[in-house]
């Protein structure tokens, strides 16, 4: 294998070579075909340095098959990802069982990448975790090939020109993508082991960062180009904009040259690699060059540094004349709203309709693309508003204007003159056809260049509209965001991120990186050294206190004052700063101990009823009271509060992995064709005896929901209210099914009860309960499987 047959592209893969335009040097070969681009979903992958870079860092083990590389770098990328549209995209290449095999142990793979902790796939722990799954990979090239393919690149990257040039797809390409990850999927079966092979390895962020991600993690809205497909009055606009994408390329944004080097004394430094080192160094002694590297004094060849970003306004004009009435006026909106919405497009953009006048419209929302679809003007030609809005509303330069209209309509002279006039600031111009054609034309230095024909299949891409949804019969749904309690009848799954864990008059608490104050509880036989290996000891914890207003740095300490308000303390070393808070009143004080020779080695703890910062060896130590005004005294340590100090560490030792994964994010919930519920990519059921798990759906989904904020709603009115902390409410339509409780966490056994009745995991049983304990199956044929089968009856 050589370097061009490993970046090879193939016809109709998943994958292709771009270039983006956006920056056009012809002195840089590395400007052409400098992007990964996955047309399918419509989305770049990443620039071709970067993905140098990382096999820059794979070549001591080994280079994996470039498509399988591609796919985990997709599958770890943030932001919004497809990946059942590219998963299923790559279902037309199957040919033979054992592949078929293969292609699902590799979209599990996927999957579990897609979900796995976000501190595992940024920076340089993105690297850790790529090494770690390719290691030893049987279908990856060896160590000394991938170092030679390396080299050969460093000196030909022009190979990629050939590389881009398409060819006929073979099986064993497509074989060899897949089957390294299905070989990294049975090496790897579950997230947590991926986890655990990159412990010790991977940098952690600090908590602050993963504070701020657990509390993004709420429910989202629908993606928007799929609102716009599920609605049947926009369903044609909204099933172009994604094949648009995949076909788009205009420049979504203009880059200037900025500072980057040219050559000369400015190209370059006297620090970088080997690779990069002027050869002229090395024509020095071996004393004097070895000095030179020594001393930072050889000389490099300097990277480019990136190009800046211009600023500019997007302005977008669709003609709503009588010619582009129809399904013509279709494309224009879906041409639109393909430029705004595309995902590398972040500049500013706004929409005008020309007709008699000119008219400001938003594409933003579904009902506004109703509306302004329904925009239709009584004149033949737009010339005279279109020479107005130039005139009269926008004559700044730092304009790009796409003016979308009917091919026909550049039939007219008075049209054509005024495009001609005002071809400075109208760069942009698409035309559309009653057939799905779309052509794009620039305007550049005073000529109009064809950038691109584009051919849409509109049978195809309209061949099976939504139905008209049916009005959910439950009245009460509406924008609102439907309350949950501060409890429930079962507990909480306790959450894996904690700020600190408190031992205070014999009860467990937790500082969750939620800002909650939780308290949770532990088995009372966990003495019992049989029962303790037999049984787990963690319970699930109940909501004390939420929103609490602390920054998670420092240490903390909790106690009760005198009015039993629990009180929380918190030291910060390095700025020697406490604080204390209510977190009952919301009563804060705070006080500064700079100036004051506090040890380092001090820490904040609690004792009989009074907060300490102290060692275990300082004579004095300070002390202050949770009641009344925030004042520390010295005074004597005491052999006392260390000895308790031993005790409540030894404790708190226990609750150390109490914490389980709870589902948060809540995409959809929906049935599938086992009648089991699923609840996003997630199915509930009895996978064991006497049991309720929740993990990973396999099965075609048959009846969805319709979500409103956190509330889902079935077409027969059955409702399942999701609450980010995990914990999932269901109310039925049939009235004879009480209400019911099913925590959302995917890891172990789950538990189910009503006002009444409980059945499952103890762990999620609270300690004073008065709840009727029952078998599983009786709870779940009593209340879940009926649940089902009045939305199934209704459904079908």
């Amino acid at each position: 294998m050589d370097v061009k047959e490993y970046f090879q592209s193939y016809r109709d893969y998943f994958w292709e070579w771009q270039t983006d335009n956006d920056i056009e040097d012809d002195l840089h070969p590395l400007a052409s075909h400098n992007i990964i681009y996955f047309p399918t979903v419509a989305s770049v992958v990443g620039y071709r340095v970067y993905i140098i870079e990382i096999l820059k860092e794979l070549q001591l083990q080994g280079w994996p098959p470039f498509g399988a590389l591609l796919l985990v770098l997709y599958a770890t990328q943030d932001g919004y990802k497809q990946l059942r549209t590219l998963t299923d995209g790559l279902k037309k290449h199957i040919s033979r069982e054992e592949i078929e095999t293969s292609y699902n142990e590799a979209v599990f793979l996927l999957k579990k990448l897609e979900i796995l902790d976000r501190k595992y796939k940024t920076g340089r722990n993105r690297v850790f975790l790529l090494q770690a799954l390719f290691a030893g990979n049987k279908m990856s090239l060896t160590s000394a090939k991938s170092r030679e393919l390396c080299d050969n690149y460093v000196l030909r990257p022009n190979i990629i020109e050939r590389s881009a040039n398409v060819l006929e797809l073979t099986g064993k390409v497509f074989r060899k993508d897949i089957n390294a990850l299905a070989y990294i999927n049975q090496k790897f079966p579950t997230t947590e082991s991926i986890e655990k092979a990159l412990q010790g390895i991977i940098e952690i962020p600090k908590l602050e960062d993963e504070v701020v991600e657990e509390e993004t993690t709420v429910e989202t809205d629908k993606d928007f180009i799929q609102e716009l497909i599920e609605e049947p009055k926009t369903f044609q606009v909204g099933s172009l904009i994604k094949r648009i994408w995949s076909g788009l390329r205009i420049p979504m944004r203009h880059l200037s040259p900025g500072e980057q080097p040219i050559g000369g004394v400015s190209d370059m430094t006297n620090k970088g690699d080997f690779s990069r080192m002027l050869l002229s160094e090395f024509a020095n002694e071996d004393e004097v060059f070895m000095n030179r590297v020594a001393n930072n004094e050889a000389l490099y060849i300097q990277r480019e540094i990136p190009p800046e970003e211009n600023i500019f306004e997007r302005i977008i004009l669709i003609d709503t004349s009588l010619k582009n009435w129809g399904t013509p006026k279709v494309l224009a909106f879906a041409s639109a709203i393909a430029v705004i919405k595309h995902p590398k497009a972040h500049s500013e953009c706004k929409v005008f309709a020309l007709g008699q006048n000119t008219v400001p419209i938003k594409l933003d929302k579904v009902d506004e693309v109703i509306e302004n679809l329904n925009h239709v003007s009584p004149v033949l030609e737009v010339s005279q508003a279109l020479q107005k809005f130039f005139d009269e509303e926008h004559t700044e330069k730092n304009l790009e204007v796409f003016f979308i209209t009917h091919q026909e309509n550049l039939n007219s002279q008075k049209l054509q003159k005024v495009i001609h006039e005002n071809r400075d600031q109208l760069k942009f111009l698409v035309t559309t056809s009653a057939d799905g054609e779309l052509n794009f034309y620039k305007h550049h230095k005073g000529t109009r260049k064809h950038m691109q024909k584009m051919m849409l299949a509109l049978q195809e891409l309209w061949a099976n509209p939504p139905k008209y949804k049916q009005k959910s019969l439950n009245t009460n749904s509406g924008s609102k965001k439907a309350d949950v309690p501060l409890n429930y009848p079962i507990l909480f799954p306790v959450p894996v991120n904690k700020i600190a864990a408190f031992l205070h008059e014999g009860d467990f608490y937790v500082l969750s990186s939620k800002k909650q104050l939780l308290k949770t509880y532990l088995s009372d036989n966990y003495y019992n050294k049989d029962y303790y290996e037999y049984y787990h000891i963690h319970r699930g914890c109940e909501v004390l206190i939420e929103n609490i207003s602390i920054k998670p740095k420092g240490q903390f300490a909790l106690a009760r004052n005198k009015a039993q308000h629990f009180i929380l303390a918190q030291y910060l070393p390095e700025k020697r700063f406490l604080s204390k808070l209510n977190l009952n009143t919301k009563e804060y004080s705070e006080l500064s101990l700079t100036g004051r020779n506090i040890p380092h080695s001090f820490e904040l703890t609690y004792f009989n009823k009074k907060f300490y910062l102290r060692d275990n060896e300082s004579p004095q130590i300070f002390e202050f009271s949770p009641d009344g005004t925030l004042d520390v005294e010295t005074v004597d340590n005491n052999i006392e509060i260390t000895k308790s100090n031993i005790k409540i560490e030894a404790e708190l030792k226990k609750l150390k992995r109490s914490g389980i994964k709870i589902l948060s994010n809540f995409t959809s919930i929906c049935i599938n064709a086992e009648e089991n519920l699923v609840v996003s990519h997630n199915e509930i059921n009895k996978l064991y005896d006497n049991s309720l798990t929740m993990y990973r759906n396999r099965h075609q989904l048959q009846i969805f929901a319709q979500q409103n904020k956190n509330r889902f709603t079935f077409s027969d009115g059955s409702e399942v209210i999701t609450d980010t902390r995990g914990m999932l409410t269901f109310r039925s339509s049939n009235k004879n099914i009480p209400e019911f409780y099913i925590p959302s966490s995917d890891n172990g056994f789950l538990a189910m009860a009503t006002e009444k009745d409980f059945g499952g995991s103890e762990y999620y049983l609270p300690k004073k309960s008065l709840l009727r304990v029952r078998k599983m199956e009786e709870m779940y044929s009593e209340y879940l499987e009926p649940f089902i089968e009045q939305i199934w009856e209704h459904g079908t």
